[in-house]
């Protein structure tokens, strides 16, 4: 083109850019973005949306930004497909709190929400699980007038389904019949799938031959669904005649579909037919997976049957699959319920070698298993030991963790309430407080610094305030630090008479005649509302240890 003395223009470029961005060749279309300008061609808005989208789709997110911001260096603006664009590629990299960001910028910049705008955010919050915010976006799209597609109301059933929601599922399928949209295979599998999980299956099979009414074919996703409904509801000879209808319409079973019966014949204590059908699967060529296998563990187990259990372990690590978190934690229990515990031991350990972190259910049964049998030390530091490791889910069970410490001693109380104020956790420290006064432990001026402390840094001052009185009724005289968080607090949230009372009973513990002084600042400055004054001249005064740190004062009340 170039050498018959013909000259690209932006509309070429265009079209070769979006060519080689589809065929996922980036470099090459970045290469003819900056061959433009020789050839005297300025990029416009659809060169830089097409760069934008390849970027977002190779999930380099931060590139497309600067892409989108380079635009005004060539007196260009974005328009609503640029914003799409990104939204997209936050929605798909599962950054929703992002998409916040590009929304309030949109707003600024005078651009109006369309229906690729709430469609795209509608199936990012589906798929992030967060259906609260799905649902007010579709709300507020309808409310302006928009319609949702497809997709977005197949994302919308979904996400109800999986909520256990089937009426509001059926309320958005209705929905789409209203406004014209037909639903497709994926809907209707969708449905089916909803309804078999909860064992409605005159449901499921009502929305099954409207499905194939509509000419829509079951696909194996299809009969594994209701494959799975059967077994939900212990009918597995009929889950089994599932498997030989599907043959007969062309399709063939595949690991999820033995998988699930095996799973129901071992829920339903029938392990000798989910061993047969094991094998059967293995004669048709389809390689049991972790899940089988776990399952089958799962089921022998449950039976006591733990050399069985310990055999098909064996066989799965010779198969070259690798058991997961659930695996270890099935096991782990079984060795604890016959009293195995360096067993279990062992197999912890191994499953954290193998980079699988033990969850608050396997810590759980390895605390039982110490437990039952009186080893309520171990157990107790096996608790510390979970509470303490950041790497470990924050869903510990944080009564089991109070009630054994509390209960072996109350120095570990002292660990955990420091623990739960460092992370936040108000309303278990609390707990561990109360757990304290109801066996009548007095509280030390250590835990009621920590608590009060943490009350204050978490906001809820009214309840700092009050241990603090609680604290000085006991006649316990609270530390530095903790008066200084808590003044702070009271200053911020101008609850100036309990400010006051902090501060008069402060200078009343003062120890020294030599505080005179700074108590006098203190005094004027807080009269005067100069809290910073305030604040400063009482941390000196605690720097010359003019102020109690620790022990008893005469003063209580």
């Amino acid at each position: 083109m170039i050498k018959c003395g013909v000259s690209p223009n932006v509309f070429t470029f265009n079209v070769l850019m979006r060519g080689f961005c589809g065929a996922g060749n980036l470099e090459m279309a970045l290469h003819f973005f900056h061959d433009m300008e020789k050839h005297g061609c300025l990029p416009n808005v659809v060169t830089y949306n097409t760069l934008i989208n390849a970027y977002c789709k190779s999930g380099r997110m931060d590139e497309a930004y600067e892409l989108l911001r380079s635009m005004s260096l060539k007196g260009l603006e974005p328009n609503v497909i640029s914003y799409n664009v990104i939204i997209n590629g936050l929605c798909r990299e599962g950054k929703m709190k992002e998409t916040s960001e590009v929304l309030n910028e949109m707003s600024r910049m005078g651009f109006v929400p369309d229906e690729v705008t709430y469609n795209t955010l509608i199936n990012g919050y589906c798929k992030d699980g967060n259906f609260h915010q799905a649902l007010v976006l579709h709300a507020e799209m309808v409310r302006n007038g928009l319609s949702p597609n497809v997709v977005t109301y197949t994302s919308l059933i979904n996400s109800m389904c999986k909520a256990r929601n089937l009426n509001r599922a059926m309320e958005f399928f209705d929905q789409m019949h209203v406004r014209g949209l037909c639903p497709n295979q994926m809907t209707y599998t969708t449905l089916v799938d909803g309804f078999s999980q909860q064992g409605l299956l005159k449901e499921a099979y009502k929305i099954l031959d409207e499905m194939t009414h509509k000419g829509f074919s079951p696909t194996i996703v299809t009969y594994n669904a209701l494959i799975n409904g059967h077994c939900f509801l212990g009918r597995m000879e009929e889950a089994l005649g599932l498997i030989r209808q599907m043959g007969h319409k062309g399709i063939s079973p595949d690991v999820v579909s033995y998988s699930t019966i095996i799973s129901g014949f071992c829920k339903h204590g029938d392990l000798e037919r989910a061993l047969e059908l094991k094998q059967e699967m293995i004669e048709r060529g389809i390689e049991p997976d972790a899940i089988t296998y776990t399952s089958l563990i799962l089921g022998f187990c449950g039976q006591r049957r733990l050399t069985e259990a310990c055999e098909l372990f064996q066989q799965m690590s010779q198969m070259g699959l690798v058991p997961d978190e659930f695996t270890y934690t099935t096991l782990i229990d079984a060795q604890c319920a016959e009293g195995n515990i360096k067993t279990a031991f062992d197999l912890h350990d191994e499953m954290i070698q193998k980079g699988f972190l033990p969850d608050v259910v396997t810590y759980s049964v390895l605390i039982n298993g110490l437990n039952k049998q009186a080893r309520t030390r171990e157990a107790k530091r096996l608790l510390l030991k979970l509470f303490y490791n950041e790497s470990v889910p924050g869903d510990v069970t944080y009564d089991t963790l109070i009630e054994t410490c509390t209960n072996v001693d109350f120095k570990s109380a002292l660990a955990l309430l420091k623990g739960f104020c460092m992370k936040g956790l108000m309303k278990e420290a609390d707990q561990v407080l109360d757990s304290m006064l109801e066996r009548n432990h007095r509280p030390s001026e250590a835990v009621y610094n920590v608590i009060i402390h943490g009350h204050c840094k978490g906001g809820n001052i009214q309840k700092a305030f009050n241990l603090y009185k609680e604290m000085m009724l006991a006649g316990l005289v609270p530390h530095t630090v903790t008066v200084t968080a808590l003044i702070k607090a009271l200053h911020e949230r101008e609850m100036n008479d309990k400010l006051s009372e902090v501060i008069h009973n402060t200078m009343k513990s003062c120890k020294l005649a030599d505080a005179e002084v700074a108590k006098v600042l203190v005094d004027i400055n807080h009269k005067e509302g100069n809290m910073d004054a305030v604040f400063n001249v009482l941390s000196e005064m605690a720097k010359d240890g003019l102020l109690p740190n620790s022990g008893r004062t005469a003063y209580a009340g």
